[in-house]
């Protein structure tokens, strides 16, 4: 079990992103123009591989986890302005969870 609220409450943040990021991998690989949806499924890959990743560091108490929260965020906000150009509801919602992921991250970088 995590030691204090903070990593726990940056780990759900971080697993609730990978689920969206992987729906929203989904939904786009199944629209007409999958083509026009290519920056949004590749952002979207990279982010859920890197909350994976950072969920699983902060749960060992990684010396490593701060630095990776601080990309972590990074990446979240990028996927985030990405999914956020588009109208489908699986987007919308993925850009809103990058952006809490950004926010736990963040306060786990610091």
């Amino acid at each position: 079990m995590v030691a204090n609220n903070k990593s726990r409450e940056c780990i759900e943040a971080c697993n609730d992103c990978v689920e969206a990021c992987e729906a929203c991998i989904t939904a786009c690989l199944r629209e007409n123009d999958v083509k026009m949806m290519a920056k949004c499924i590749q952002l979207c890959r990279d982010c859920a591989d890197i909350c994976s990743l950072c969920a699983r560091f902060e749960a060992r108490e990684s010396q490593f986890a701060k630095k990776l929260c601080a990309l972590c965020a990074d990446i979240c906000d990028a996927c985030a302005a990405e999914c956020g150009k588009h109208k489908a509801e699986q987007c919308k919602k993925c850009a809103e969870e990058c952006r809490k992921c950004a926010e736990e991250c963040r306060k786990m970088a610091a």
